[in-house]
């Protein structure tokens, strides 16, 4: 359970500033977030769904099938909520959505970035709106100066977010941060999701880590299915 790897970490002195996180608040509704917050509440933590609608329909129906760890509120309730937090967002709606939950509820929190910051396009791939010379996570830290963002979970599709099952043993889950007890953090929680962590360095390597995202899709479009992940072979 993530809990009991926090606290094998906090006993460490890895990182004792996260060991007291009980509560997730995910900025996003859709399938990504509903995904990722599954997974929370099956590893043992309060979670909480930010969106423009927490009284919706689809909203109801994943209250009710994760129980009383899980519930909704307006993307502020949410930001106040998390002792972490994570953006699971379209890419065209993230600023807006930080702002709305205002930039304070997410000081000196670790911020898991879970987006892309795509282009869609009718019929082809998607391409990204930034690249090369910047990224999507370092916008979203400088969006967030006194947060800690570690990008995580963008290379690979909803479905296969908690607990991928796939041969030859777990998949790899490359994430990257500038806060070393931040990224801690995180490589306990995708362990305890049952990825394989692989840390890529600081925030900068989000430029080779988000297009790993159009890879899967490329993929997915010429294979015809979503099922794979990715993994990197070493000696």
């Amino acid at each position: 359970m993530l809990a009991t790897a926090m606290r094998t970490l906090s006993s460490s002195g890895k990182w004792g500033r996260w060991a007291a996180m009980k509560k997730v608040g995910i900025l996003g509704s859709g399938d990504v977030a509903q995904k990722l917050g599954a997974g929370f509440v099956a590893s043992g933590y309060e979670v909480r769904l930010g969106s423009r609608e927490p009284r919706s329909e689809k909203l109801a129906a994943w209250k009710l099938a994760n129980g009383s760890a899980a519930s909704t509120g307006s993307f502020e309730e949410t930001a106040q909520f998390g002792d972490l937090l994570a953006l699971a967002t379209l890419w065209t709606g993230t600023e807006n959505a930080l702002r709305l939950a205002g930039l304070g509820h997410f000081a000196g929190k670790v911020v898991i970035d879970v987006t892309n910051p795509l282009v869609f396009h009718p019929n082809g791939l998607p391409s990204l709106a930034v690249g090369n010379t910047d990224s999507g996570g370092e916008q979203v830290q400088r969006w967030l100066p006194h947060s800690h963002v570690v990008k995580a979970f963008n290379s690979v599709g909803n479905a296969h977010m908690f607990r991928p099952d796939f041969p030859g043993g777990p998949p790899d889950m490359f994430y990257c941060g500038n806060d070393e007890a931040a990224k801690d953090s995180v490589k306990a929680i995708l362990e305890t999701f049952g990825w394989n962590p692989v840390d890529l360095g600081g925030i900068e390597l989000a430029r080779v880590l988000e297009p790993l995202c159009i890879l899967w899709v490329a993929f997915m479009f010429h294979s015809g299915t979503p099922n794979h992940s990715l993994k990197m072979l070493h000696r």
